[in-house]
């Protein structure tokens, strides 16, 4: 089993500074798809699909980076 070395204080924070902002970059990237989807198309219902889509997604992520970060720390 190879052993695990320190992580630099510096990886850390980048790290954890990716999971603050891949929640609100999500939902803003699925708002404005839906934005520019609705403009195009001439709909109004595509902005908040896409939005709750963008949140989602971005919720799915953050819990399989969070999850992963877990699975580092124990093993």
């Amino acid at each position: 089993m190879p052993e695990k070395k320190p992580q630099n204080a510096w990886e850390q924070v980048g790290r954890y500074t990716s999971l603050a902002f891949l929640l609100p970059a999500s939902t803003f990237a699925g708002y404005a798809v839906g934005y520019l989807l609705d403009r195009w198309l001439g709909t109004s219902f595509l902005t908040i699909v896409c939005l709750v889509l963008g949140m989602a997604g971005g919720l799915f992520q953050f819990i399989r980076q969070v999850l992963s970060e877990s699975n580092r720390d124990d093993g």
